[in-house]
């Protein structure tokens, strides 16, 4: 078992960018999308076509805002006493495919054949697009060894496993990582690095411009805590899901209900109080199932996780359109924010936590996920208050951003829970 899930040689096995639709699961997957279609086009007063039109370029939104983003796994174990840096590169198939070509018959799936013929292609890009430097000094790397597969959320990933030849034995490391670069602006690197008995983390950007250095020596506690803060910084802010389900739950916050009408909130204090209520009990729900799956105590699989994920998105924006729950969103927030725990969960598994200080690092991620969710309230809930007596915020805005909330959580589900790809056919009517 690997840092980042099961590898193995290459075998036999397809692997599909969104999948064929199988007929039973599309049909009723499309079906449900296109019905939620033509209830949220009678409400917003408007053509069925024109909304799905919205839908399907939210869907095609740039990867850095969904949580299939276009990521990289490096691990770096640097050696306690020799020359030879060892590192694996686990790169998504779908990015491969984008930047070298694997899908030589054009059909959107990616199969093992595919992928054997263009192994040394592959190397050829990836390999000098890591440089390594150690104390100044080039690392020259060796050849890579045979491609392996892996899987990292229900996605494929080819595998490199590098070698770094150094002068001497290294005490920092100057990493340049370029991946990408060249294709897709969006995509991010994270670095685990293993030295000195500890573990240290990162998040690699291909366009920073300078190499990232990197300090072999045991990190301390601060160092540990603050890198943490900002991988769960991060985490939150590349995460679309998450970000769409709070806020779905902020849109109503400016306004009260009042039997079948929404009218404006008369004091942001009071604003203030219901916002503090639904971000608490997200916060306090995520923070208990992120602390017990990190912990060991309680893990889920990734899929059904990340289903839920969308689902919970689906149904808190539903939820404004069509009220489920009244004014007890706190406990929407706080039941599904226990899912949502284990996504997070799963994000810090793939960077992995410092047994020496997995306290701390805990905490760091913690408090990094509480100030992207903070930075998000501070933007959004000042803008929803002046706007909230106007037609534009009660129809457009709060009807309208939660039925394309909906409606994208929908074709979230779609792919996550039956391997669909749902296009503009799955919103027509």
């Amino acid at each position: 078992m690997s840092a980042h899930g099961c590898s193995r040689a290459l075998a036999p096995r397809r692997f599909e960018r969104g999948g064929c639709l199988v007929s039973a699961n599309a049909r009723a997957a499309n079906s449900a999308v296109a019905t939620t279609t033509r209830r949220l086009a009678a409400t917003l007063r408007m053509p069925a076509a024109a909304l799905a039109a919205c839908v399907t370029l939210a869907a095609q939104a740039p990867p850095a805002f969904a949580h299939s983003t276009s990521e990289a796994y490096l691990t770096i174990t640097a050696p306690a006493a020799g020359h030879t840096v060892e590192a694996r590169l686990d790169i998504a198939l779908a990015d491969v495919d984008e930047a070298v070509g694997l899908d030589d018959d054009g059909n959107g799936e990616i199969t093992w054949g595919e992928l054997r013929a263009r192994q040394a292609a592959v190397a050829a890009y990836a390999v000098p697009r890591v440089g390594l430097q150690a104390d100044g000094r080039a690392c020259e790397p060796r050849p890579p060894g045979a491609l392996q597969v892996a899987e990292h959320g229900g996605r494929g990933f080819a595998v490199l496993a590098l070698q770094f030849d150094c002068p001497d034995p290294p005490r920092t490391l100057a990493l340049d990582y370029r991946l990408f670069a060249d294709v897709n602006p969006t995509h991010r690197g994270l670095l685990k690095l293993q030295a000195a008995g500890a573990v240290q983390s990162a998040v690699l950007d291909p366009a920073a411009g300078a190499p990232l250095r990197l300090e072999l020596a045991r990190p301390g506690a601060w160092r540990n805590f603050v890198a943490y803060v900002g991988q769960g910084v991060w985490h939150i802010w590349i995460g679309l899901d998450h970000i769409l389900f709070l806020v779905a739950l902020l849109l109503p916050a400016v306004l009260w209900r009042e039997g079948a009408r929404w009218v404006p909130a008369d004091t942001l204090r009071g604003v203030g109080w219901d916002v503090l209520k639904v971000v608490t009990g997200f916060t306090v729900a995520h923070s208990i199932t992120l602390t017990l799956a990190t912990l060991g105590w309680l893990v889920l699989p990734a899929r059904p996780v990340e289903s839920l994920i969308a689902a919970s998105v689906a149904l808190a924006a539903v939820n404004n359109v069509w009220p489920l729950v009244g004014g007890r969103r706190w406990l929407v927030a706080f039941g599904f924010g226990l899912v949502h725990g284990f996504g997070f969960a799963g994000a810090l598994a793939e960077l992995g936590l410092p047994q020496g200080a997995l306290a701390v690092s805990l905490l760091g991620f913690n408090v990094g996920v509480e100030l992207g969710q903070l930075a998000i309230v501070l933007v959004f809930l000042p803008l929803a208050f002046a706007l909230r007596r106007t037609r534009l915020y009660r129809r457009a805005v709060l009807v309208g951003g939660s039925g394309l909330i909906a409606l994208l959580a929908l074709a979230w589900f779609a792919e996550r829970a039956f391997g669909l790809e749902v296009g503009l056919a799955a919103f027509g009517g």
